[in-house]
């Protein structure tokens, strides 16, 4: 059978290669395993007939899933399998698991092992990488909603991670800063004001084009909120609570577009919480809504 149809251009494969290593060391936390569980998936795929390829609309969300499936597995296993050296399979692959390691930070892999599988899982696929809420909940084995409750009591939890964190009055100070640095477009203070290993997490819900996978570092995060936030007409940043906690409340001709919350300790912003999925924000652009919203699932 002529395949020639079924050709793909290599950037489009090296493309398809990195996102599903990128799922898989989110979810597992190594380079090596993450390349294991890819090469898993890929075998999976090959094992399948030209009639059951052909079946399969759109063949990197299934490899997506599968990633998924194989990595939430080892997870759960009582004995994870042992990763082996970063640099076994020479500069290449040494150089891709630096790359990974540089997503996410020490601290936040560390709150993510404190997870339980199933709340890594849902956590990971829906936050991270933002797959449809039934695609998520076939590879957790649970309902879209309590797939939505486990990702939820995934964030609480990541945002008890630090050890000394701020008072409302320093909560409240920090993030006037904040909302100042980015009305003044001034990314050196505002990056002073964020942790080196700050993460922004940017929930568009499907509903906008929002960013699908956390941004880490300070100069990364600063420059990415003053993108977002770049002064339009018609635009505003209002303080108001939100989960108990100070906030920035984004509002364009009168609407609520965004909600930025952000988790504080020693005097750093150290996550960023930015809810734009319009379904989230309804509370918010009812009349007379509430002067402090909760932003969960």
């Amino acid at each position: 059978m002529d395949q020639a149809g079924d050709a793909v251009p290599i950037a489009d494969l090296l493309d398809e290669r990195r996102h599903l290593l990128n799922v898989a060391y989110w979810m597992l936390g190594t380079g090596p395993e993450a390349e294991d569980a890819v090469t898993e998936a890929y075998r999976q795929w090959y094992n399948l007939s030209d009639l059951q390829k052909a079946r399969i609309t759109d063949p990197g969300a299934w490899l997506t899933e599968i990633t998924g499936s194989v990595c939430l597995a080892r997870l759960i296993l009582p004995e994870r399998r042992p990763a082996g050296p970063g640099g076994k399979g020479g500069d290449t692959v040494a150089g891709l698991h630096r790359a990974l390691e540089e997503e996410i930070s020490g601290a936040l892999l560390n709150a993510l092992n404190a997870l339980s599988p199933t709340e890594r899982a849902a956590f990971v696929l829906n936050d991270v990488f933002a797959m449809p809420p039934r695609a998520v909940a076939g590879i957790v084995g649970r309902t879209p909603h309590e797939c939505a409750e486990l990702a939820d009591r995934a964030r609480r939890s990541l945002r008890s991670t630090r050890s000394h964190p701020t008072t409302p009055q320093q909560h409240d100070r920090i993030v006037r800063a904040v909302r100042q640095a980015c009305t003044t477009a001034d990314a050196t203070h505002l990056a002073s004001l964020l942790a080196p290993d700050a993460t922004a997490f940017f929930d568009g819900g499907g509903k906008v084009r929002a960013l699908t996978r956390p941004v880490h570092g300070n100069q990364h995060v600063a420059r990415t909120l003053l993108t977002l936030l770049t002064p339009r007409p018609h635009t505003t940043l209002h303080l108001s609570p939100a989960n108990g906690r100070t906030a920035i409340v984004v509002r364009h001709n009168d609407q609520v577009a965004a909600v930025i919350s952000f988790d504080i300790a020693d005097q750093h912003v150290f996550q960023v919480w930015a809810v734009l999925n319009p379904d989230k924000l309804r509370t918010w652009n009812r009349p007379h809504a509430p002067t402090s919203t909760a932003l969960g699932d």
